[in-house]
């Protein structure tokens, strides 16, 4: 599964960016999905930005269209697909206009967007932006254009990301691509390709650039980070093949926190999304060893029944998933975790249905992202499985894990209350424009009343007095 997750549910994002004056084409770009899509997006934008693009909020003047989809879930599909229907009635009025799709339903869907359904000019899997202007280049010919080959190498690099929209604050580091992990509900394997990390140089430069450009805090984005290995290039399942050299002055993921909290010592630094299985007690030491890399970790389980962990194919157990909580809580004692959590898996009964909650409630999880399963086609689960859990089963057991961890929440919250709190400045309150908003070392929100020589950016001592379900109300002191 993903990391850190921006609500798949919601309508799809658009960013606009400074302008080349000498670019005269508009790109109207709108991610959907995982942090992940949403830094693809930034590096689809560089390279359409040395084409002769840029973007624009308003779709009725752009001259190419392009939707970053997400596979995960089948809402998310069903939502491109009516966007895609509007923009279908807008290219009859500008036949010039180009549609494409991007990511991970570009991957899976391959020639049905062009072939079937006629929705699109353009098909472009996650490993092939590079060969955006060729593609563009087959439109403008009158064709219809697709790469979707997956790469074994592909990290983009040497792409320097055109950071759209956003806060100017806080910035997304791509460390991994793909993934080994064969869950047997996910797609990602499938739509991504196998796994392979980045060199480690390239990040270090990234994140320092950033820093010199007043970013103030970066999380380091893969399918599964800790899984990161970087050992002069190949893929993490050959390194048995590697040099001897090569193994001695191999980078985990651990060593790589270490290098970026040492590059930048001053700036925050997040990362999402951990698996159970390969996460360490050494990036654990590593959190605590930082006082800029945050105390908070995304830590999907999908289930608290081994039954459904063995045959969603995860590769922990119940116990293991606890255990690696508590060392995590030992290390860093004011840690605190995340949950993705599957609901009505195939065959999921009530007893299996308990023990998520009772898991819920032994590790007492800040917040979650909770959904009932949908099948996505293509996957072991779909090809061997039947879903058998009837929606309103579904609904009724995910309505009750929304409620446990909204009581969880609460307290989790309440926690932190008659403390004081460093609070890095992202925002304007969306509910007051006269507070500021912005996140704890535990990824906690907080809301709290502006004061003058504030600014974006800063980090300020918040004492926190009150909390709601999901917010921690404060005051700077």
């Amino acid at each position: 599964m993903q990391e850190k997750y921006i609500d798949e549910t919601k309508q799809g994002e658009a960013f606009a960016i400074l302008e080349k004056p000498e670019n005269g084409k508009k790109l109207f770009l709108e991610s959907y999905g995982c942090q992940m899509n949403f830094s693809d997006s930034e590096i689809v934008a560089s390279i359409l930005n040395e084409q002769g693009y840029n973007t624009t909020l308003n779709v009725e003047e752009a001259d190419l269209i392009l939707l970053n989809t997400c596979s995960i879930r089948e809402k998310a599909e069903q939502t491109v697909r009516m966007r895609l229907a509007q923009f279908k009635n807008l290219k009859k009025e500008r036949p010039n206009m180009t549609v494409g799709v991007l990511g991970c339903m570009a991957e899976r869907l391959k020639t049905k967007f062009l072939e079937e359904e006629q929705l699109v000019d353009l098909v472009v899997g996650p490993d092939a932006y590079r060969d955006l202007p060729n593609l563009l280049k087959e439109t403008e010919d009158g064709r219809d254009a697709i790469n979707v080959i997956l790469s074994k190498e592909e990290t983009y690099a040497d792409i320097n990301p055109v950071r759209l929209g956003g806060n100017g604050v806080t910035a997304f580091v791509t460390i991994t691509r793909g993934c080994d992990n064969m869950c047997t509900f996910c797609v990602v394997p499938f739509t991504r390709g196998r796994e392979r990390s980045r060199d480690p140089h390239s990040i270090i430069e990234e994140c320092q650039s950033l820093w010199d450009n007043g970013y103030k805090e970066i999380t380091l984005l893969g399918q599964n980070v800790d899984s990161y290995l970087w050992y002069g290039g190949g893929p993490k399942k050959d390194f048995a093949k590697a040099s001897e050299m090569q193994k001695l002055t191999a980078i985990n993921f651990a060593q790589l926190l270490d290098m970026v909290a040492v590059t930048v010592p001053k700036m925050r630094i997040r990362f999402s999304t951990s698996n159970p299985h390969e996460m360490t007690e050494e990036v654990f030491r590593m959190i605590a060893k930082h006082d800029n890399i945050c105390n908070y970790v995304h830590l999907p389980v999908q289930s608290g029944s081994d039954r459904i962990l063995q045959l969603m194919n995860r590769q922990h157990t119940r116990q293991e998933y606890l255990d690696l909580i508590k060392k995590g809580k030992e290390i860093v004692p004011d840690i605190s975790f995340s949950q993705d959590m599957i609901i009505g898996f195939c065959t999921e009964t009530e007893e299996d249905h308990q023990l998520t909650m009772s898991l819920m409630r032994e590790v007492e999880y800040d917040y979650g992202y909770m959904f009932s399963y949908s099948t996505r086609p293509g996957t072991p689960a779909h090809k061997k499985m039947e879903d058998d859990i009837p929606a309103d089963v579904k609904q009724r057991r995910l309505a009750e894990v929304i409620a446990l961890q909204g009581e969880l929440s609460r307290t989790r919250m309440q926690g932190y209350v008659g403390r004081v709190h460093e609070i890095l400045i992202e925002g304007i309150s969306k509910k007051n424009k006269n507070q500021w908003k912005g996140r704890n070392s535990q990824n906690a929100v907080c809301v709290f009343d502006m004061k003058e020589g504030q600014k974006l950016g800063d980090i300020v001592s918040v004492f926190v007095h009150g909390n709601t379900q999901g917010t921690l109300l404060g005051e700077t002191v």
